[in-house]
């Protein structure tokens, strides 16, 4: 049987016919690919129909999505099983969409995909040994388990200084930029940046898989929230948690701010919340019972309406990111130890308001929220216990709205 040959339809064409756009019509089907004769026929990339880049899934096919011949319907597939299609109930009218779509969420906020892809740290900047493990797993935390809390030696106290030092610059970088319509992913980029001119590691990346360099946690969630693309609104609160490293050792802090003008509970809340660590910093010094720390915060918070989170607690800090001692902020607790000069820790406070102190995990298995749906706050800072008292390594300037006077 002979084969029968059909012109291009080209502006040229015999036939009169108008030229072919070689648009694939699987592509268009789907609302998602727009794909020019270029595009097409050379197999360069894909682009979508809002001139932005497609992620299929966050960590994977992320950038441009090459493809050339046969080998781009493999993408029909891919797109139908992992992507939700514009118009969709999860899908947003800028493209961004809910990848938890049926989950019992317990307040308001939603998650917007896709992330953005992971950012580099140069090969020159000193990273922990987490930081090239496919899994994340901190290694020496492990290796370290059980061990009592280090006292550290004054070159290694001065270590602490400095990379504290540098940990409160980024935060107040960071929080300069709080306002609406900014998105938590802008905010992981710019501490991201932040740490790399100041030749340091932002310590959260790649820790047991944490894909960003920054904790960003918007009204009910409490902690480990994960950059995305949602804008920030009027009258949100934010908790941003910054951690460095920084020749060997890790500084950690976090506040809680206003987005624009918020509402009295929310200002009770923060206010709260700071004035509870800053009564536990108080009582620390040589000799001071671990477990006591929470015998100050949670009597402040449930003067203040609000509950103490008992799942997440405070933590030794030095050369590795989580370990000895244990740092609860509850009342009744079983933590053991007393501090000594030169142990380095961090209390940071979880409140929430309302008497609920419960929390739900969203599907990332890192953003846990309220269980209530109702807002919750943060505070954080790195102590250094000295001879005669206590050290706050990262303290930063005393801000107004959390204070009466």
């Amino acid at each position: 049987m002979n084969s029968v040959v059909v012109t291009c339809q080209s502006k040229d064409c015999p036939n009169g016919h108008p030229p072919s756009r070689l648009e694939c019509p699987t592509c268009h089907k789907l609302v998602l690919f727009f794909i020019n004769h270029d595009l097409y026929s050379k197999g360069a990339a894909i682009q979508t129909r809002y001139q932005r880049i497609l992620f299929l899934w966050p960590g994977m096919f992320q950038g441009w999505i090459q493809f050339a011949g046969k080998t781009h319907k493999i993408i029909h597939d891919l797109v139908k099983t992992s992507q939700p299609a514009v118009g969709e109930s999860n899908v947003y009218p800028d493209g961004t969409y809910n990848p938890f779509g049926t989950f019992n969420y317990t307040g308001d906020l939603r998650p917007r995909y896709p992330l953005s892809p992971k950012r580099p740290v140069p090969d020159h900047i000193e990273r922990p040994d987490y930081a090239t493990d496919p899994h994340g797993v901190p290694h020496s935390e492990l290796k370290r388990n059980g061990a009592p809390p280090k006292c550290l030696s004054p070159e290694e106290q001065e270590k602490m200084r400095t990379v504290c030092r540098l940990a409160r610059e980024v935060l107040d970088i960071a929080a300069s930029h709080v306002q609406p319509g900014v998105t938590t992913d802008y905010l992981d980029e710019i501490v991201h940046n932040a740490c790399i001119e100041r030749n340091a590691y932002p310590s959260p990346l790649n820790y047991r898989r944490y894909p960003k360099s920054v904790c960003t946690s918007v009204n009910e969630v409490i902690c480990h929230g994960i950059p995305d693309q949602r804008k920030l609104q009027e009258g949100d609160i934010i908790n941003i948690d910054v951690t460095l490293y920084y020749q060997g050792v890790h500084g950690d802090l976090n506040e809680t701010y206003p987005v624009g003008r918020i509402d009295d509970d929310s200002k009770r809340l923060l206010r709260t919340t700071r004035h509870s660590l800053d009564e536990a910093i108080k009582i620390c010094k040589p000799g001071a019972l671990f477990r006591d720390i929470g015998k100050v915060i949670e009597p402040v918070a449930r003067a203040a309406g609000c509950a103490v989170v008992r799942q997440y607690t405070g933590h030794g800090i030095n050369d590795l990111f989580h370990t000895a001692p244990n740092i609860p902020h509850y009342t009744k607790n079983r933590a053991v130890g007393t501090m000594k000069a030169g142990m380095c820790f961090t209390i940071e406070p979880m409140v929430n308001l309302g008497h609920n102190w419960d929390l739900v995990h969203w599907p990332d298995e890192w953003t846990a929220t309220t269980a209530d749906g109702k807002r919750s706050a943060q505070f954080e800072e790195t102590l250094l216990i000295t001879e005669t008292g206590v050290e706050v390594l990262t303290a930063g300037q005393r801000r107004a709205d959390l204070y009466d006077d």
